[in-house]
């Protein structure tokens, strides 16, 4: 069974934000050709998307060719929209998650859902979390690296995850708005090298700030293999033991001593680097994650896991078995049940 944890989707169309809000910013898609259309950010080309970005009859066409059971769909990072005001990001965050959970309860046993929320508002945040998680019955959420001028450890945020651990719902971080960008004008470097940035960014953040110290049940997913942390773990440590001072001001516990606390995904697009991090994390706390439908991701999910020789219980949890424990859904849960797979158990779930 393969359960991919990083795809990402949008909704074929959705109202011209800027006449719904009253200024710009925002993303709009222009269906200029059939089966292909362009993300626009006011009139500034951002990217160019296929059909699989919105049509869920494509991606499940594409899933049974690439033999994906489930993919985990969360919203095009760009769409986040931190920056508007708290009420409009509320009300996008609604058109989205709503589109989302109207995928997964059309194809229960091929999608699950992560909402987004107002991260820049902690009570219109959590209510929105809540509907997601009560009412639209997704997994969890995906939210950014960062909150505008705030990293993840800033105190205005821990509410949220002290409600998303108390809901038990997942969380999935993923970059965006990479730091340094405007500095990178050329060789899509934000991308290859404020990407892995951020994500190291938001790890150290969660670490040094205590979240994990103060919230020990968080169920927490990085993207991209943990981006540059797993790299950098050594100097992270380093420079804990010897500036505590400057590191240990919130959390006097070793950043190593949190490893194996959070998930990240597979998408390392490396042998020699898979092999790593399964040594340095577990098993246990890695999972399939190919950034569908993009070309930064990985083409045949799951690819670079089943080329690499591991037995096989080390390859059913990178592909399945990490993915059931981060969202809360242990086998036992759905077995007791009288429920063979965890496709089922969400297709009774979903009813």
């Amino acid at each position: 069974m393969k359960i991919d944890v990083h795809t990402h989707i949008l909704p074929e169309k959705w109202p011209d934000l800027r006449e719904r809000y009253g200024y710009g910013g925002f993303v709009r898609l222009e269906h200029h050709k059939p089966c292909c259309a362009r993300m626009l950010i006011d009139d500034k080309f951002f990217r160019e998307v296929e059909s699989n970005t919105w049509d869920p009859d494509v991606r499940i066409h594409e899933c049974d060719r690439f033999r994906v059971d489930m993919q985990v769909l969360s919203t095009v990072p760009v769409m986040f929209s931190y920056w508007a005001r708290p009420d409009d990001c509320y009300d996008l965050s609604r058109i989205l998650n709503d589109h989302i959970a109207e995928v997964v309860n059309k194809y229960p046993r091929r999608f699950i859902g992560l909402g987004t929320i107002p991260m820049q508002d902690s009570k219109l945040a959590i209510k929105e979390l809540e509907r997601c998680v009560n009412e639209l019955g997704m997994a969890g959420i995906q939210i950014g690296s960062h909150v505008n001028d705030w990293n993840l450890d800033e105190p205005s945020l821990f509410p949220i995850f002290e409600a998303a651990q108390d809901l038990g719902a997942a969380i999935f971080v993923h970059p965006w708005n990479m730091m340094g960008q405007e500095k990178m004008p050329k060789y899509w470097l934000p991308w290859l090298v404020g990407m892995p940035a951020e994500t190291s960014r938001a790890i150290c953040s969660m670490i040094f700030g205590g979240i994990f110290e103060r919230l020990p049940n968080l169920k927490v997913c990085f993207a991209h293999g943990g981006g540059s942390f797993p790299s950098t773990i050594g100097r992270i440590a380093h420079g804990f033991e010897v500036r505590p001072d400057l590191c240990a001001i919130d959390n006097n516990v070793n950043p190593r001593e949190y490893i194996g606390r959070f998930f990240i995904d597979s998408l390392v697009h490396d042998p020699s680097v898979m092999k790593f991090v399964v040594d340095l994390f577990g098993a246990n706390k890695i999972m399939l994650g190919s950034d569908y439908p993009f070309p930064l991701g990985e083409l045949i999910p799951g690819e670079l896991i089943e080329s690499m020789g591991f037995d096989e219980g080390i390859s059913d949890w990178l592909l399945h078995k990490s993915a059931l424990d981060w969202l809360n859904m242990p086998k036992e849960q759905y077995e007791k049940h009288g429920i063979t797979d965890f496709a089922q158990f969400l297709g009774r779930k979903a009813s």
